[in-house]
Protein backbone atom coordinates (compact mmCIF):
# COMPACT_ATOMS: atom_id res chain seq x y z
CA UNK A 1 0.00 0.00 0.00
CA UNK A 2 1.22 3.49 -0.82
CA UNK A 3 -0.09 6.37 1.23
CA UNK A 4 -0.03 9.54 -0.86
CA UNK A 5 0.28 11.85 2.13
CA UNK A 6 3.78 12.53 3.41
CA UNK A 7 4.60 12.52 7.12
CA UNK A 8 7.65 14.36 8.41
CA UNK A 9 9.56 12.30 10.96
CA UNK A 10 12.41 12.93 13.35
CA UNK A 11 14.96 10.50 14.76
CA UNK A 12 16.42 10.87 18.26
CA UNK A 13 19.75 9.21 18.94
CA UNK A 14 20.40 9.39 15.21
CA UNK A 15 24.15 8.80 15.44
CA UNK A 16 23.84 5.56 17.45
CA UNK A 17 23.48 2.11 15.96
CA UNK A 18 19.69 1.99 16.37
CA UNK A 19 19.36 5.51 15.01
CA UNK A 20 21.46 4.54 12.01
CA UNK A 21 19.17 1.61 11.33
CA UNK A 22 16.15 3.93 11.51
CA UNK A 23 17.78 6.15 8.89
CA UNK A 24 18.66 3.23 6.62
CA UNK A 25 15.07 1.95 6.72
CA UNK A 26 13.34 5.33 6.44
CA UNK A 27 15.48 6.85 3.68
CA UNK A 28 13.28 5.32 0.96
CA UNK A 29 10.02 4.96 2.89
CA UNK A 30 6.85 5.47 0.81
CA UNK A 31 5.29 8.06 3.14
CA UNK A 32 7.69 8.88 5.98
CA UNK A 33 10.14 11.67 5.17
CA UNK A 34 13.17 12.26 7.40
CA UNK A 35 12.92 15.88 8.49
CA UNK A 36 15.07 16.22 11.63
CA UNK A 37 17.87 14.31 13.33
CA UNK A 38 18.70 14.58 17.01
CA UNK A 39 21.77 13.57 18.98
CA UNK A 40 23.94 14.69 21.88
CA UNK A 41 25.31 18.21 22.26
CA UNK A 42 28.71 17.12 20.90
CA UNK A 43 27.09 16.14 17.59
CA UNK A 44 24.58 19.00 17.34
CA UNK A 45 25.36 21.61 14.71
CA UNK A 46 27.32 19.24 12.49
CA UNK A 47 26.20 17.75 9.16
CA UNK A 48 25.10 14.20 9.84
CA UNK A 49 27.85 12.74 7.63
CA UNK A 50 30.49 14.38 9.83
CA UNK A 51 28.78 13.65 13.15
CA UNK A 52 28.21 9.92 12.74
CA UNK A 53 30.50 6.90 12.91
CA UNK A 54 28.46 5.02 10.31
CA UNK A 55 28.35 1.25 10.92
CA UNK A 56 25.73 0.06 8.42
CA UNK A 57 26.56 -2.08 5.39
CA UNK A 58 25.06 0.47 3.00
CA UNK A 59 26.44 4.02 2.54
CA UNK A 60 24.91 6.95 4.41
CA UNK A 61 21.74 7.91 2.48
CA UNK A 62 22.20 11.14 0.55
CA UNK A 63 18.98 12.59 2.03
CA UNK A 64 20.63 12.86 5.46
CA UNK A 65 24.32 13.29 4.71
CA UNK A 66 24.18 17.11 4.85
CA UNK A 67 21.25 17.37 7.25
CA UNK A 68 22.40 19.29 10.33
CA UNK A 69 22.07 17.37 13.59
CA UNK A 70 19.96 19.05 16.28
CA UNK A 71 19.93 18.76 20.05
CA UNK A 72 17.15 16.50 21.33
CA UNK A 73 14.75 19.27 22.29
CA UNK A 74 11.12 19.42 21.07
CA UNK A 75 11.39 22.88 19.53
CA UNK A 76 13.72 21.50 16.87
CA UNK A 77 11.18 18.82 15.91
CA UNK A 78 7.90 20.75 16.04
CA UNK A 79 7.15 20.17 12.35
CA UNK A 80 7.39 16.40 12.73
CA UNK A 81 4.27 14.24 12.88
CA UNK A 82 6.26 11.33 14.36
CA UNK A 83 9.47 11.05 16.33
CA UNK A 84 11.41 7.78 16.51
CA UNK A 85 13.63 7.33 19.54
CA UNK A 86 16.81 5.29 19.36
CA UNK A 87 18.15 6.92 22.52
CA UNK A 88 20.08 5.07 25.19
CA UNK A 89 18.02 4.28 28.26
CA UNK A 90 20.14 6.50 30.51
CA UNK A 91 18.86 9.62 28.74
CA UNK A 92 15.67 8.48 26.99
CA UNK A 93 13.21 8.91 29.88
CA UNK A 94 13.28 12.68 30.33
CA UNK A 95 13.75 13.44 26.64
CA UNK A 96 10.86 11.26 25.48
CA UNK A 97 8.63 12.72 28.16
CA UNK A 98 9.49 16.26 26.99
CA UNK A 99 8.54 15.33 23.43
CA UNK A 100 5.25 13.81 24.56
CA UNK A 101 4.41 16.96 26.54
CA UNK A 102 5.17 18.96 23.39
CA UNK A 103 2.32 17.03 21.67
CA UNK A 104 4.57 14.80 19.57
CA UNK A 105 3.94 11.12 18.86
CA UNK A 106 6.96 9.21 20.15
CA UNK A 107 7.76 5.66 19.01
CA UNK A 108 10.52 4.44 21.29
CA UNK A 109 13.04 1.63 21.15
CA UNK A 110 14.19 2.40 24.70
CA UNK A 111 13.09 0.46 27.79
CA UNK A 112 12.15 3.42 29.99
CA UNK A 113 8.36 3.40 29.52
CA UNK A 114 7.76 -0.30 28.82
CA UNK A 115 6.46 -0.86 32.36
CA UNK A 116 4.29 2.27 32.42
CA UNK A 117 0.69 1.13 33.05
CA UNK A 118 -0.65 3.52 30.39
CA UNK A 119 2.00 3.02 27.69
CA UNK A 120 1.51 0.17 25.21
CA UNK A 121 4.38 -2.25 24.69
CA UNK A 122 3.76 -3.30 21.12
CA UNK A 123 5.27 -5.95 18.89
CA UNK A 124 3.44 -4.96 15.71
CA UNK A 125 3.16 -8.55 14.46
CA UNK A 126 1.32 -9.50 17.67
CA UNK A 127 -0.63 -6.97 19.75
CA UNK A 128 -1.68 -3.89 17.80
CA UNK A 129 -4.94 -4.00 19.79
CA UNK A 130 -2.99 -2.39 22.66
CA UNK A 131 -2.97 0.91 20.73
CA UNK A 132 -6.45 1.38 22.20
CA UNK A 133 -4.95 2.54 25.52
CA UNK A 134 -3.43 5.68 23.95
CA UNK A 135 -6.50 7.91 24.50
CA UNK A 136 -6.34 6.98 28.21
CA UNK A 137 -2.62 7.78 28.31
CA UNK A 138 -3.38 11.21 26.85
CA UNK A 139 -6.42 11.85 29.07
CA UNK A 140 -4.65 10.96 32.33
CA UNK A 141 -1.56 13.01 31.57
CA UNK A 142 -1.33 16.30 33.50
CA UNK A 143 -2.19 18.40 31.63
CA UNK A 144 -4.22 16.21 29.22
CA UNK A 145 -2.70 15.75 25.78
CA UNK A 146 -4.33 16.09 22.38
CA UNK A 147 -1.72 14.54 20.09
CA UNK A 148 1.27 13.54 22.19
CA UNK A 149 1.84 9.97 23.34
CA UNK A 150 4.54 7.31 23.76
CA UNK A 151 4.50 3.83 22.26
CA UNK A 152 7.32 1.42 23.05
CA UNK A 153 8.50 -1.67 21.24
CA UNK A 154 9.87 -4.68 23.10
CA UNK A 155 13.31 -5.94 23.95
CA UNK A 156 14.91 -7.57 20.90
CA UNK A 157 14.93 -11.07 22.39
CA UNK A 158 11.34 -10.78 23.61
CA UNK A 159 10.18 -9.69 20.16
CA UNK A 160 11.44 -12.83 18.46
CA UNK A 161 9.78 -15.29 20.80
CA UNK A 162 6.36 -13.64 21.28
CA UNK A 163 5.51 -13.86 17.57
CA UNK A 164 5.33 -17.68 17.41
CA UNK A 165 3.84 -17.79 20.91
CA UNK A 166 1.04 -15.46 19.78
CA UNK A 167 0.44 -17.60 16.70
CA UNK A 168 0.17 -20.74 18.83
CA UNK A 169 -2.18 -19.14 21.37
CA UNK A 170 -4.41 -17.90 18.57
CA UNK A 171 -4.64 -21.42 17.14
CA UNK A 172 -4.64 -23.63 20.25
CA UNK A 173 -5.54 -21.49 23.24
CA UNK A 174 -3.40 -20.43 26.19
CA UNK A 175 0.15 -21.56 26.78
CA UNK A 176 0.74 -22.29 30.45
CA UNK A 177 4.53 -22.87 30.55
CA UNK A 178 7.44 -21.77 28.39
CA UNK A 179 11.18 -22.42 28.58
CA UNK A 180 13.43 -20.12 26.52
CA UNK A 181 17.19 -20.31 25.95
CA UNK A 182 18.63 -17.48 23.88
CA UNK A 183 21.79 -17.20 21.79
CA UNK A 184 21.98 -13.46 21.25
CA UNK A 185 24.05 -11.57 18.71
CA UNK A 186 26.66 -9.05 19.80
CA UNK A 187 24.89 -6.21 17.96
CA UNK A 188 22.20 -6.41 20.64
CA UNK A 189 24.70 -4.82 23.03
CA UNK A 190 25.19 -1.73 20.85
CA UNK A 191 28.50 -0.27 19.73
CA UNK A 192 31.30 -0.84 20.70
CA UNK A 193 29.55 -3.61 22.64
CA UNK A 194 31.19 -6.71 24.10
CA UNK A 195 35.02 -6.61 23.99
CA UNK A 196 36.50 -8.97 21.40
CA UNK A 197 38.53 -10.87 24.01
CA UNK A 198 35.31 -11.65 25.87
CA UNK A 199 33.25 -12.91 22.93
CA UNK A 200 35.65 -14.45 20.38
CA UNK A 201 35.97 -18.23 20.86
CA UNK A 202 33.48 -17.89 23.69
CA UNK A 203 29.89 -17.74 24.95
CA UNK A 204 28.92 -15.36 27.73
CA UNK A 205 26.06 -16.95 29.74
CA UNK A 206 24.80 -13.69 31.21
CA UNK A 207 23.23 -10.51 29.83
CA UNK A 208 22.28 -8.04 32.53
CA UNK A 209 18.51 -7.73 32.99
CA UNK A 210 17.71 -9.72 29.86
CA UNK A 211 16.07 -12.77 31.41
CA UNK A 212 13.78 -10.67 33.57
CA UNK A 213 12.79 -8.55 30.55
CA UNK A 214 11.73 -11.60 28.55
CA UNK A 215 9.76 -13.08 31.44
CA UNK A 216 7.92 -9.82 32.19
CA UNK A 217 7.47 -8.26 28.75
CA UNK A 218 6.00 -11.44 27.28
CA UNK A 219 3.15 -11.29 29.78
CA UNK A 220 2.28 -7.68 28.94
CA UNK A 221 2.43 -8.31 25.18
CA UNK A 222 0.46 -11.57 25.10
CA UNK A 223 -2.01 -10.44 27.75
CA UNK A 224 -5.15 -8.46 27.10
CA UNK A 225 -6.58 -5.11 28.14
CA UNK A 226 -9.22 -5.28 30.86
CA UNK A 227 -11.50 -2.47 32.02
CA UNK A 228 -11.72 -2.01 35.77
CA UNK A 229 -14.55 -0.76 37.97
CA UNK A 230 -13.05 2.72 37.74
CA UNK A 231 -13.52 2.67 33.97
CA UNK A 232 -9.80 2.58 33.25
CA UNK A 233 -8.11 0.06 31.00
CA UNK A 234 -5.27 -2.01 32.42
CA UNK A 235 -2.95 -4.65 30.99
CA UNK A 236 -4.00 -7.98 32.47
CA UNK A 237 -0.50 -9.57 32.21
CA UNK A 238 -1.98 -12.86 30.95
CA UNK A 239 -3.63 -13.48 34.34
CA UNK A 240 -6.78 -15.05 32.86
CA UNK A 241 -4.58 -18.07 32.17
CA UNK A 242 -1.32 -17.68 34.12
CA UNK A 243 1.76 -18.14 31.96
CA UNK A 244 5.00 -19.28 33.58
CA UNK A 245 8.16 -18.34 31.69
CA UNK A 246 11.76 -19.28 32.42
CA UNK A 247 14.45 -17.63 30.31
CA UNK A 248 18.20 -18.22 30.09
CA UNK A 249 20.14 -15.66 28.03
CA UNK A 250 23.54 -16.04 26.38
CA UNK A 251 25.71 -13.76 24.23
CA UNK A 252 27.30 -15.58 21.29
CA UNK A 253 29.83 -14.54 18.60
CA UNK A 254 27.23 -13.75 15.91
CA UNK A 255 26.93 -10.22 14.53
CA UNK A 256 23.18 -10.06 13.85
CA UNK A 257 20.28 -12.40 14.55
CA UNK A 258 19.04 -13.72 17.89
CA UNK A 259 18.41 -17.47 18.00
CA UNK A 260 16.14 -18.90 20.72
CA UNK A 261 15.35 -22.49 21.68
CA UNK A 262 11.78 -22.67 22.99
CA UNK A 263 9.69 -25.37 24.68
CA UNK A 264 5.99 -24.84 25.47
CA UNK A 265 3.19 -26.57 27.32
CA UNK A 266 -0.41 -25.85 26.31
CA UNK A 267 -3.30 -25.61 28.74
CA UNK A 268 -5.48 -27.59 26.33
CA UNK A 269 -5.19 -31.36 26.47
CA UNK A 270 -4.33 -33.17 24.36
CA UNK A 271 -1.83 -30.69 22.90
CA UNK A 272 -1.43 -30.09 19.16
CA UNK A 273 0.91 -32.25 17.11
CA UNK A 274 4.11 -30.86 15.59
CA UNK A 275 2.45 -30.79 12.17
CA UNK A 276 -0.52 -28.83 13.53
CA UNK A 277 1.94 -26.38 15.09
CA UNK A 278 3.80 -25.95 11.78
CA UNK A 279 0.54 -25.23 9.97
CA UNK A 280 -0.59 -22.72 12.62
CA UNK A 281 2.71 -20.86 12.39
CA UNK A 282 2.62 -20.79 8.59
CA UNK A 283 -0.95 -19.50 8.55
CA UNK A 284 -0.44 -16.73 11.10
CA UNK A 285 -0.86 -13.25 9.64
CA UNK A 286 -0.48 -9.95 11.47
CA UNK A 287 -3.07 -7.19 11.38
CA UNK A 288 -0.24 -4.83 10.47
CA UNK A 289 0.17 -6.70 7.18
CA UNK A 290 -3.54 -7.06 6.42
CA UNK A 291 -4.21 -3.32 6.78
CA UNK A 292 -1.29 -2.47 4.50
CA UNK A 293 1.67 -1.39 6.63
CA UNK A 294 4.42 -1.26 3.98
CA UNK A 295 7.17 -2.56 6.29
CA UNK A 296 5.15 -5.51 7.63
CA UNK A 297 6.33 -8.89 6.27
CA UNK A 298 4.11 -11.00 4.05
CA UNK A 299 5.20 -14.11 5.96
CA UNK A 300 4.91 -13.22 9.63
CA UNK A 301 6.44 -16.58 10.55
CA UNK A 302 8.48 -18.48 7.98
CA UNK A 303 8.64 -22.18 8.87
CA UNK A 304 11.74 -24.07 7.76
CA UNK A 305 11.54 -27.75 6.91
CA UNK A 306 15.30 -28.29 6.83
CA UNK A 307 16.71 -30.01 9.91
CA UNK A 308 19.48 -27.39 10.37
CA UNK A 309 17.55 -24.13 9.93
CA UNK A 310 17.04 -21.33 10.79
CA UNK A 311 20.59 -20.00 10.94
CA UNK A 312 21.52 -16.34 11.54
CA UNK A 313 23.90 -15.97 8.59
CA UNK A 314 21.48 -17.59 6.13
CA UNK A 315 18.09 -16.39 7.33
CA UNK A 316 18.36 -13.07 9.23
CA UNK A 317 17.83 -10.86 6.16
CA UNK A 318 14.85 -12.67 4.66
CA UNK A 319 12.04 -10.12 4.15
CA UNK A 320 14.56 -7.44 5.19
CA UNK A 321 14.60 -8.96 8.66
CA UNK A 322 10.99 -7.95 9.30
CA UNK A 323 9.59 -11.41 9.96
CA UNK A 324 10.48 -14.32 12.22
CA UNK A 325 11.89 -17.70 11.20
CA UNK A 326 11.02 -20.94 13.01
CA UNK A 327 12.43 -24.42 12.52
CA UNK A 328 12.94 -27.81 14.17
CA UNK A 329 9.32 -28.05 15.34
CA UNK A 330 9.06 -31.30 17.24
CA UNK A 331 7.66 -32.96 20.34
CA UNK A 332 9.14 -32.10 23.72
CA UNK A 333 9.40 -34.94 26.24
CA UNK A 334 9.22 -32.54 29.20
CA UNK A 335 6.60 -30.06 27.98
CA UNK A 336 4.63 -30.45 24.70
CA UNK A 337 6.36 -28.85 21.70
CA UNK A 338 9.82 -27.41 21.13
CA UNK A 339 11.23 -25.33 18.27
CA UNK A 340 13.94 -22.85 17.27
CA UNK A 341 13.25 -19.17 16.59
CA UNK A 342 15.42 -16.68 14.71
CA UNK A 343 14.73 -12.94 14.64
CA UNK A 344 16.85 -10.13 13.26
CA UNK A 345 17.52 -8.17 16.44
CA UNK A 346 18.38 -4.90 14.70
CA UNK A 347 15.39 -5.08 12.33
CA UNK A 348 12.14 -6.54 13.74
CA UNK A 349 13.86 -6.58 17.15
CA UNK A 350 14.44 -2.83 17.07
CA UNK A 351 13.92 -0.14 14.41
CA UNK A 352 11.60 -2.11 12.10
CA UNK A 353 9.13 -2.72 14.94
CA UNK A 354 8.95 1.00 15.74
CA UNK A 355 8.46 1.85 12.07
CA UNK A 356 5.64 -0.68 11.61
CA UNK A 357 4.04 0.64 14.82
CA UNK A 358 4.12 4.15 13.36
CA UNK A 359 2.75 2.96 10.01
CA UNK A 360 -0.11 1.27 11.82
CA UNK A 361 -0.84 4.43 13.81
CA UNK A 362 -0.98 6.45 10.59
CA UNK A 363 -3.24 4.00 8.76
CA UNK A 364 -5.58 3.81 11.77
CA UNK A 365 -5.76 7.59 12.12
CA UNK A 366 -4.02 7.65 15.50
CA UNK A 367 -1.40 9.98 13.99
CA UNK A 368 -2.21 12.72 11.50
CA UNK A 369 0.15 14.69 9.28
Amino acid sequence: MTNQRQYKVGILGATGTVGQRFIALLAEHPFFVIHALGASARSAGKPYGKAVNWKQTKPIPSVVRELVVQECIPERFKECAIVFSGLDADVAGDIEQAFRVAELAVFSNAKNYRRDPHVPLIVPLVNTSHFSIIPQQQRLHSPPLQKGFIVTNANCSTTGVVVPLAALERAFGPIESCMITTMQAISGGGYPGVPSLDIMDNIVPYISGEEEKIEWETLKILGGLAQGDDGLKAFDMHTKQPLRISASCNRVPVIEGHTECVSVRFARRPPPSPQQVREALQNYTSEAYTIGCPSAPRHTVFVHEEVDRPQPRLDRDYQLGAGVSVGRVRQCRVLDIKFVVLANNVAIGAATSSIINAEYAVLKGIVSA
